[in-house]
């Protein structure tokens, strides 16, 4: 346990440390770029980005930047060695075919089933942005939530059942958030650790049955 809320970065390097050595993975739009900042050169782990690379490396900066190298959402990124190249069809085809270990996905609402709502909220005027979100949901063997526990207006995104339209059904294995880590399973969430609350303010402001792991504080 922290004395404070974790930032974006600590989450990120949170989610790289639980990483299986060796896994190929695949890192959503937005928050879960910052993953590849944070795992180490003997890792392993092998970054796939739906729009044709395998072997992606953290973001470039400076000299490293090269406009025609981006991950998915358009981000400058670097290479590492043996990277490959491939069309968009293939790309998908290995994330359908399950050949993706974990994915990383950002998140509107996560149920205590595992329920997936990260491409719509439905608002009026809202513009839809599924991308790959669906074949990474049911074509990865982990999918990783990152994202912060409460909206702006103070509403938790973990619910009992997802009000936003759904990504994918059961799909999520472990959210990390800012103030607790939880994992998903036949019981509901469990929490792993927490960041700046305590158990009893974490079940006030979430407002779902919660266990605690023996394992974890």
């Amino acid at each position: 346990m922290t004395d404070h809320p974790r930032t974006k970065d600590e989450i990120a390097a949170a989610i790289a440390a639980d990483i299986p050595r060796g896994s190929f993975v695949n890192l959503g739009i937005g928050q879960p770029t910052l993953v590849a900042d944070h795992l180490t050169a003997d890792s392993g782990v092998v970054l796939h980005t739906e729009n044709g690379m395998l072997n992606m490396g953290p973001a470039a900066v400076g000299d490293q930047i090269d406009p025609d190298l981006t991950n998915a959402g358009k981000i400058p990124v670097t290479e590492l060695p043996g990277a490959s190249y491939f069309h968009h069809a293939d790309s998908f085809a290995m994330m359908r075919g399950g050949h993706l270990d974990v994915c990383v996905l950002g998140a509107f609402q996560v149920s205590t089933r595992g329920d997936l709502a990260n491409w719509h909220t439905g608002a009026p005027g809202a513009i839809p942005a599924v991308g790959g979100a669906m074949d990474l949901a049911i074509g990865a063997k982990q999918v990783f939530v990152m994202m912060t526990l409460m909206t702006k207006d103070g509403t938790s995104k973990l619910v009992e059942e997802c009000s936003y339209p759904l990504t994918g059904i059961g799909c999520v294995t472990r959210i990390y958030t800012d103030l607790a880590t939880f994992d998903i399973g036949p019981d509901g969430a469990t929490v792993r650790d927490l960041h700046g609350t305590t158990p009893e303010e974490l079940r006030s402001i979430v407002g779902v049955d919660l266990a605690t792991s023996t394992t974890n504080p």
